[in-house]
């Protein structure tokens, strides 16, 4: 199933965490590749007040209207969530998919990012 299809139900479940009070309900800015560049996602996230920062299509009308901007630099930063997903597929058990419940390959996941976290505090080379 692709990303793109479970969108919705994500952002709908989604906590973003303040320096005060309740976590907000729904972030500022969405960030996505050309995948996630279609009229029924644009529009979803319209409704909710999230900025999409997606690139449209090569052929799509939107790419060739100068009207419709793009904000290239917050893009860029979306590179640090395809680094930390990269890392997570080097480990084997979660790149090959071996759990195949849900609640087992969340655990698998966690026990990845306990990993990382306990080697990044520990290295010797801080």
């Amino acid at each position: 199933m692709h990303d793109s299809t479970r969108l919705e139900p994500v952002l709908t479940k989604v906590k973003v965490h303040q320096k005060r009070g309740r976590p907000k309900s729904r972030p500022k800015r969405l960030a996505g590749d050309k995948a996630y560049s279609s009229n029924g996602i644009r529009e979803f996230l319209e409704n909710r007040g999230i900025d999409a920062i997606i690139p449209h299509k090569d052929n799509e009308k939107a790419r060739h209207d100068p009207d419709v901007t793009f904000d290239k630099e917050t893009y860029k930063r979306r590179s640090v969530v395809e680094q930390s997903i990269g890392w997570l597929k080097e480990c084997r058990r979660i790149g090959t998919r071996f759990e195949k419940l849900a609640i087992n390959f969340l655990a698998m996941v966690k026990l990845a990012m306990i990993k990382r976290t306990l080697r990044l505090l520990f290295s010797n080379r801080a």
